[in-house]
């Protein structure tokens, strides 16, 4: 595949883009209708490859589903999965292949998880979680393949560490309402109280599974019939590399249908953009960061635990900060689609910004930032990011920007178009 190569942005732009589905919300939606006891249309609009993959590995448990105009129409099972021993490939998907690993083992059979080299590298931990409940799986370590074989967890109480990853905890949450009986979850480690478990708990609600949480105890009690419709938010997480502009480039962006009130997590990275003088206001249309009369800005110091996904688009604005930056707490995504860390010092290093790391913070001084190839290591969170660079300083090429087909496939059309 050819890198692209990205076209310099004009001064004080004036931007409005639209971003596809949260993936994140999608994934739990997909898991929560095709387990609830009715149908639901999901109203989603453009999805990526890990969506595919999910609806895939639906498709091959015999859960009905079908396609209409920007919805998936999910017809749930209610807990009692058609096909009980199949093969399933979640692709590069960890939202699919934590998900449905617990997801099955709650409602029983025989499964064999295949998955893409990419995602063969991640750590799948919650198999450990799931053979303390009695749950039997044939694996070499905690990584694909593996086969998983359930009777349904018959445990009325499981305990998950947060440190690797919250996917673990969500997971179990998902699934809990289809026991039949009351179920408790304990979570433990630095994450308790993060961004993704609330999005699931948000979720819960809204498909009518009780739950309640007393400090770290979370009990979640048999599932009601769900919504007829659920509307999955635009994600802010692709929004956020838009809004990264106003401060990195002096421009104005509006991304339709992105509102304070998300339940995402990311949301938080317009208040850094705040903390630098960006205008960010509420309009009926969407939030508008304008940073039009921002010369100049300082460097960050920020804890980007609950918000990692946006350590690569602080890490790209910090290269034109006026200060150095620390970039802090977030040695777990070492372990993502690729080891985030070091991808972030390496391309910074090669196109003229020093960066360094301790292991769990990163260090960057701001340099002269020149044009160069960026190595994506097939993340699509390391190819916007980086992109953004190119959008201020010419002759910055990604090497493969394809691999943002995994969550947002449009990404680069609309750079062309803002580009123009």
């Amino acid at each position: 595949m050819q890198p692209y190569t990205v076209r310099q942005l004009p001064p004080r732009a004036d931007l409005r883009v639209r971003v596809p589905a949260s993936k994140s919300i999608l994934s739990r939606a997909l898991v929560l209708a095709a387990l609830s006891k009715g149908t639901v249309r999901i109203v989603c609009g453009e999805y990526g490859d890990d969506t595919r993959d999910m609806l895939s590995c639906l498709h091959s448990l015999g859960i009905p589903l079908s396609e209409e105009d920007g919805a998936i129409v999910v017809h749930g099972c209610g807990g009692d999965i058609p096909n009980k021993k199949v093969t399933l490939n979640v692709g590069s998907a960890g939202t699919a292949a934590r998900f449905l690993a617990v997801a099955l083992a709650f409602c029983g059979g025989e499964y064999v998880f295949t998955a893409s080299g990419q995602m063969a590298r991640r750590p799948m931990g919650i198999l450990s979680v799931l053979e303390n409940a009695g749950v039997s799986v044939e694996r070499g370590d905690d990584t694909f393949p593996f086969t998983l074989r359930s009777e349904g967890i018959n445990a009325e109480k499981m305990t998950v560490d947060t440190a690797e990853s919250t996917q673990y905890a969500s997971g179990i949450l998902l699934a809990a309402g289809t026991n039949g009986r009351p179920f408790t979850l304990k979570l433990t480690g630095p994450r308790t109280r993060g961004s993704y478990l609330a999005i699931t708990l948000n979720m819960l609600s809204a498909f009518h599974i009780p739950y309640t949480r007393n400090g770290n105890e979370i009990a979640v009690s048999p599932q009601g019939e769900p919504p007829a419709e659920y509307i999955v938010e635009p994600d802010v997480s692709g929004a956020c590399y838009f809004y990264a502009v106003s401060l990195l480039c002096g421009a104005r962006v509006l991304v339709e249908g992105v509102h304070p009130d998300s339940m995402q997590g990311d949301i938080k990275f317009l208040k850094l953009l705040e903390q630098k003088g960006v205008r960010v206001r509420d309009t009926a249309e969407g939030i508008v960061a304008d940073g039009r009369e921002i010369p100049v800005f300082n460097g960050f110091d920020e804890d980007l635990s609950d918000f990692s996904d946006q350590t690569m688009t602080v890490a790209a604005l910090a290269a034109y900060a006026s200060m150095p930056s620390i970039l802090r707490n977030i040695s777990h995504i070492r372990a993502q689609e690729c080891d985030r860390i070091a991808a972030i010092v390496e391309n910074l290093n090669a196109l003229g910004t020093r960066s360094f790391t301790d292991g769990e913070d990163i260090f960057i001084e701001p340099d002269k930032v020149h044009g160069g190839i960026v190595k994506t290591f097939g993340d699509h969170r390391v190819a916007m990011a980086f992109s953004l660079m190119g959008l201020r300083t010419a002759g910055i090429a990604i090497d493969d920007p394809d691999c943002c087909k995994k969550t947002f496939p449009s990404f680069f059309r609309i750079l062309d178009e803002i580009t123009k």
